[in-house]
């Protein structure tokens, strides 16, 4: 707890004293080691599927708490390639991004078709392998921003992997196209026994509004969440939220965006950066489905503010924290470091849900 307390500086009362009084712990579905039978056991998942979450759930150096490390890997198509790896350029090598997987403890290692494919054989009995199906690509002329499938829920099947991954972004004018194909792929997954992540993204210039920008805010990331539980999201992942009052901002003046009640700000949230990623937690069905959240962009704080997000996840009731960038963008053993000391946030009895 010592080198948390450290890592958080002037934030570390806020964040490990806070207690949740608008959507009290006691009203989650709490992961813990039981948790496949928990939360999972009495749903419509399959034998296979429910093995398959075992893997997941069972791997790395949080095996079996009912928490999540997973590194991923597919910013060569979403952020390209030279400016992905050149702050370290073993990780074109998709040999150096699964052993970063294994060296850092991560429950699994998420990435595209063309690096799974390269490493499965060696790797897939090793480490739980997550296939990211869709991407958005950054080399069309001008840049688009969409989710396309690159690959088939069947080759994540024949690679052997635990679970299959995919982003929508929701608001934008390709959503609608974007959940039909996720929805079928999901379901394709659960029959074949596979698990299912989504990055369930809000992206629309729209949610940007006098200057601030809603794209983190709790109450429409929350939605986006409650989206994805509906579609058979097994585990979400969301940005963590950084503020409030997205509709309430889409509604001012003589617009009109979605429905939202007041009582969202009033007595479900506060603006406690805990409160609102419980927020994020009661969309994904009050935790019965687990909240991972991203680690963001690497910069000059990484291991501080990994562990930051990590405390804020874990108090509020989510399940871990998938972080790339932070981890492969720097020597190995600096990505294995700021890995564990992620890890160790949910390993700590000390650090309690709020």
């Amino acid at each position: 707890m010592s080198h948390t307390v450290e890592l958080l500086g002037a934030d570390a009362e806020s964040l490990l004293e806070h207690t949740c009084t608008a959507i009290p712990r006691e009203r989650l579905a709490l992961t813990g080691p039981d948790t496949i039978e928990r939360n999972f056991s009495g749903t419509d998942r399959n034998i296979r599927t429910l093995r398959s979450l075992q893997q997941l759930y069972g791997h790395g150096r949080l095996a079996n708490t009912g928490y999540v490390s997973i590194l991923p890997v597919d910013q060569g198509i979403e952020h390209s390639g030279g400016a992905s790896f050149a702050p370290n350029p073993d990780y074109f090598d998709p040999v150096n991004i699964v052993e970063l997987a294994m060296e850092g403890g991560c429950n699994a290692v998420a990435s595209t078709y063309g690096v799974l494919a390269t490493v499965a054989r060696r790797y897939a009995h090793k480490i739980p392998l997550l296939l990211k199906l869709n991407h958005n690509e950054l080399l069309s002329v001008p840049n688009t921003f969409d989710q396309i499938f690159f690959s088939q829920v069947e080759q994540a099947y024949d690679m052997g992997c635990v679970a299959v991954g995919a982003t929508i972004y929701y608001g934008s004018a390709e959503s609608g196209r974007q959940i039909q194909e996720v929805t079928q792929a999901f379901a394709v997954a659960h029959e074949l026994g596979m698990a299912t992540v989504l990055w369930a993204y809000l992206r629309n210039g729209a949610f940007k509004a006098d200057g601030t920008d809603y794209h983190a805010s709790s109450d429409l990331t929350g939605q986006a969440n409650h989206l994805a539980v509906t579609i058979g999201a097994d585990i979400v992942k969301q940005k963590q939220a950084t503020n409030n009052g997205g509709y309430q901002a889409l509604n001012m003046g003589s617009s009109s965006y979605g429905k939202f009640d007041e009582r969202i700000y009033t007595e479900l949230c506060s603006d406690h950066p805990i409160d609102l990623c419980r927020y994020q937690v009661a969309n994904c069905y009050m935790g019965r489905i687990g909240l991972i959240n991203s680690g963001g962009a690497s910069g000059s704080n990484d291991l501080a503010q990994a562990v930051k997000t990590a405390v804020i996840n874990k108090r509020a009731g989510g399940i871990g924290l998938i972080s790339g960038r932070k981890a492969f963008q720097k020597p190995r053993a600096d990505g294995i470091t700021l890995l564990n000391a992620i890890q160790d946030v949910y390993l700590d009895e000390g650090i309690t849900v709020a």
